[in-house]
Parts: structure tokens; C-alpha cells; sequence
């Protein structure tokens, strides 16, 4: 079942707050009275009276009296929330988010909707506006995360164009959660600054990633795609930049109509000059946001580019390069290919069809996006026991 991450979802029971506001969830009644004013009560059960001194409390069962304070009746659609996930209650909107759940491997935080590419197939289309406060709200989720997450994500629009508050947010990062990976979703472009590439490099995370994304050997082609002129030097710049200066780089290849036949040339390319990259990570295409508006221009059913793919996986594995495919089912991959494939889609928007109820390879497979509705594959079909 897919996980509603935010929405309407919250009734006050008592006099709210003015404005939304942070907060980790606690089941724990007994809590430390010193700890609570930046917890959300929880409670499951039913509770005659509520210990005060929490910043807001969550109820899904009615109870005799409320403590002074935020108290709200948490919708059934949010019933999956738990100790130590952090969320954003919105008490004008009846609103709730989810910004970080503890247990759940595919954390991610949204730090900015702007950004310098409009690629032709984004899911999540840019947005021009000021939207620091994004950035003011990490800095108070990040304190209250879990140190056990194993990884986080940081996606855009494009992060670069923080400048140093992206700095700012990776130290913040190690500070409190020294043993959390950081990944970061890029363009690349903005790291052609080498004083910016520097600085990251300069907080010395343990565990850090950038994730940027090249579409061709061929400037103009890798420019179209990504709708600006001039990105493809850009990109290169700044991923010659963040590995100069010992910063992991990834480069993420999204395969659709308008790109997979440069798959092969591409492999070469990256072979030869950008032998030092971390991770090759080769991706089927999200039907959300600009994709889904040019889908009937960008889509090819991933059986018609097997060859492409298969020589590209080839090169790039030969040349000792740690190469992955995701967003792929297994049923439309090349048996030769299924070692690569990896489960790479966020659990709260996963999905499998009716045909996989009988597939042997359901526990190993990525699945779906939810949003791969428009168009499927005519190779989708249960692979034997």
C-alpha cells in the first residue's frame, strides 16, 4: 500500500498553534519532562488523561480531558507514523507531513523547487520562488533524525544553488549523524565553481555522494535533453571539480526515447575520460511531472533497447567501473542483466502489478513507480518458478 507523506490528516481537538512547526514523535508517555518540548505525544491507546509538557499531541482515540496545548486527532491514512519519525503539523490547514521516518530506508529531504535545467522528462518540474525556508526547517529536522539512519538523500530542484547554505546543511549533516551517508541529487552545473566544490569537499563527511546526471558523449544532445545551452561543459566542469577536490561522484543515466541510443557511445565516453567516478547508475524513466507531459514523445519500451543497454553495462563493467540499473522490472531485463538490476524505488512510492503475485523473482525485484500508469511494458509478465 502506498504511504500518504503529507495532506490534510490532522483535526484539532484543542486551541492549536498559529503556524505550523516541527516536531519528533514519542509513544513514550514517561518521557523526561526536559525532553518533551520538541516531541509530539503520540497515543495509540486510549488515554483518560494526557501528560503535559509535550510541544503537540497526536491522538487516535478520543480521551476524557486534553492538557493545555496542540492536541489533534491523527487521521487513519498516517496511522504507519511512529517513535522517532519527525513531522510538520500545519494547524490552519489540518495538515501533516512526514519529513523524515525513522524506520524506513528511503529518507530524503526536499532543499530547494529552483533550478537551472527544465529537463524534458523531470519529475518534479522547477519552481522560481524563494523557498529558503525549506532550508530553515531541515536545519531543525536534522537534530532530531535518528544517528542509526543508514542514508539520506537531498533532491531538488538543484541543491547547488544554495551555495553555502548546501555547505552548511552536509555540516549539519555530520554533526549530528556522523554515521549517516548523504546523497545528493545535482545537475553538477553549479560545482564548476571550484571555490564551491572545494567547500563541500571541505566539511569532510565520511559517507558523501553526489549524484549527476549525464545523458550523452555529445554536448548538444546532453544540452537538449536538460533544455540549457551549454550544460553539458558545465556538468563535466563540475564533476571534474567535486573529484578533484575528493568529493564520490555518481553518474545517473535516465533512459527514455531521446537518449537511450547514445547508451553504447555514452559507456565508451565514460570508459575513457571519467574512469575515476564512483558509480554509473543507469535508470528507467518516472511517468511523473515533464515526463508524463512528454510521454508520448520521450517513452520506448525498455524491450527495445536491451542491445543499447546490454553493450553499455558491458563497457562500463569492463572498464572496472561499479555500475548499477535501476527503476527497471526483472521481467523486461536481459537474464545477462539481472545481476545489475538493484531495488531502487522509495518504498512510499512502490508498487507492483497483479502479475506479480506469481513471480518467483518478486522478492528480488524493484517493482514499480505508482506512477507508471500511462505507459507499461509489453514484456511485464511473471517469471517462472
Amino acid at each position: 500500500m502506498l504511504l500518504k507523506l503529507g495532506g490534510r490528516g490532522v483535526r484539532p481537538l484543542s486551541p492549536a498553534s498559529a503556524g505550523s512547526f516541527v516536531g519528533r514523535i514519542t509513544e513514550d508517555a514517561d518521557r523526561p519532562p526536559g525532553d518533551r518540548g520538541r516531541e509530539i505525544l503520540l497515543a495509540k491507546q486510549r488515554h483518560d488523561v494526557l501528560p503535559a509538557g509535550f510541544r503537540a499531541y497526536l491522538v487516535t482515540q478520543p480521551a476524557a480531558s486534553y492538557p493545555q496545548g496542540d492536541v489533534y486527532a491523527l487521521g487513519a491514512a498516517f496511522d504507519y507514523l511512529g517513535e522517532g519519525d519527525v513531522v510538520r503539523i500545519d494547524p490552519g490547514g489540518h495538515a501533516i507531513a512526514a519529513l523524515y521516518r525513522r524506520h524506513s530506508p528511503h529518507n530524503s529531504f526536499l532543499v530547494t523547487e529552483r533550478c537551472d535545467n527544465y529537463c524534458v522528462m523531470c519529475s518534479q518540474p522547477p519552481k522560481e520562488r524563494d523557498d529558503s525556508w525549506l532550508v530553515d526547517e531541515l536545519e531543525q529536522v536534522i537534530p532530531l533524525a535518528s544517528p542509526e539512519t543508514k542514508e539520506i538523500g537531498f533532491t531538488g530542484g538543484e541543491p547547488s544553488l544554495l551555495g553555502p547554505r548546501l555547505v552548511s546543511l552536509v555540516e549539519r549533516m555530520r554533526v549530528y549523524l556522523p554515521h549517516t551517508a548523504v546523497h545528493i541529487l545535482s545537475n553538477g552545473r553549479g560545482f564548476k565553481d571550484a571555490a564551491l566544490a572545494q567547500a563541500l569537499a571541505a566539511v569532510r563527511h565520511p559517507d558523501l555522494m553526489v549524484g549527476i546526471p549525464l545523458y550523452s558523449d555529445v554536448s548538444n544532445e546532453h544540452d537538449f535533453v536538460v533544455q540549457a545551452r551549454g550544460a553539458f561543459d558545465e556538468t563535466i566542469r563540475g564533476i571534474l571539480n567535486l573529484k578533484h577536490h575528493g568529493v564520490r561522484v555518481e553518474l545517473r543515466f535516465v533512459i527514455h526515447e531521446a537518449t537511450y541510443r547514445a547508451l553504447p557511445t555514452f559507456a565508451e565516453f565514460v570508459a575513457r575520460n571519467l574512469l575515476f567516478v564512483d558509480h554509473v547508475a543507469l535508470m528507467g524513466l518516472e511517468q511523473m511531472g515533464f515526463a508524463r507531459a512528454n510521454l508520448g514523445a520521450i517513452w520506448i519500451d525498455p524491450l527495445d533497447y536491451q542491445r543499447e543497454l546490454g553493450l553499455a553495462v558491458d563497457t562500463l563493467a569492463r572498464a572496472g567501473l561499479e555500475v548499477s540499473i535501476y527503476n527497471h522490472q526483472l521481467c523486461v531485463l536481459s537474464p545477462s542483466l539481472h545481476s545489475f538490476a538493484r531495488a531502487s524505488i522509495s518504498d512510499w512510492k512502490n508498487v507492483y502489478l497483479d502479475e506479480c503475485d506469481t513471480c518467483a523473482a518478486r522478492q528480488t525485484c524493484g517493482g514499480f513507480f505508482a506512477s507508471s500508469t500511462e505507459r507499461r511494458s509489453r514484456g511485464i509478465a511473471p517469471i517462472g518458478r
